[in-house]
């Protein structure tokens, strides 16, 4: 399917689903702003999207900060015109409970996790109401859902992404914004390598976590990807204020 909208803003857009979600919908035929701290991950991931032959732009940022997200989101709209579509990706965890999560850390997760989302939605709702049209893709995760031992800052974080979502669904439908969360299982991305690095034994660590999946493995970028180019696809028009599991089963046992 081709997609009817033609500029997608991506956050995260450095590695992992992020990257995955701008190459699908650079494939087909977004022109995709690239939105991360990390500004070498952004770079491959521009250069992957030049080769298939797409377009992108690179635009460096910390989500946390309301200025530059605003600043950014007026850069892409002068460069590539108003969003038609908003992906925010980016986030990131701790392995703490509540009794070992710092301050630091619960600002650090709530503030990419959350705030991030927050401020890159505020930031583009303007241009998508003046457009009458406009849909914004959340991943939250299932642990937005349920409780996962010892990612307390994280699931909060998550939990409230997906009641963003849907505040944000019931308060802008009506002038043509569609807001649908996606909750990924576990994910083969960068994050999963290093929590695995770090695990005592690596190898049963990653078979421990492949066997909370119903067919037994980890999901891929790719097809979290595949899941938010159909949401913002003219198929998905009927999908607003949603929170749509992909996770292999892991939450249906």
């Amino acid at each position: 399917m081709t997609l009817q909208h033609r500029t997608a803003l991506v956050t995260g857009a450095a590695s992992g689903i992020g990257r995955a979600t701008a190459l699908r919908l650079a494939g087909d035929d977004f022109t995709v702003a690239l939105l991360d701290l990390d500004r070498a991950g952004l770079s491959r991931t521009r250069i992957l999207i030049e080769k298939q032959g797409g377009t992108a732009h690179e635009v460096p940022l910390d989500l946390r900060r309301a200025e530059e997200v605003a600043a950014a989101v007026d850069t892409t709209v002068s460069l590539l015109g108003s969003p038609d579509v908003l992906v925010n990706v980016a986030g990131v965890g701790v392995a703490a409970n509540v009794l070992e999560t710092s301050d630091s850390d619960w600002d650090l997760v709530l503030g990419v996790n959350l705030t991030g989302p927050f401020f890159m939605t505020r930031a583009v709702l303007p241009h998508m109401i003046s457009d009458g049209a406009g849909v914004i893709v959340n991943i939250a995760s299932v642990g937005g859902q349920v409780g996962l031992a010892r990612r307390a800052a994280y699931c909060a974080s998550k939990a409230g992404l997906v009641g963003l979502t849907r505040a944000v669904a019931v308060d802008h439908a009506k002038e043509g914004v569609r807001c649908v969360a996606i909750c990924p299982g576990t994910v083969e991305t960068e994050w999963i390598d290093k929590i695995l690095s770090d695990a005592p034994d690596p190898g049963a660590a990653r078979a421990a976590m492949a066997a909370r999946q119903l067919d037994g493995r980890l999901g891929t970028p790719e097809e979290v990807a595949a899941l938010v180019a159909f949401v913002a696809g003219d198929q998905g028009r009927f999908i607003n204020g949603a929170a749509l599991t992909v996770d292999g089963g892991m939450t249906a046992a």
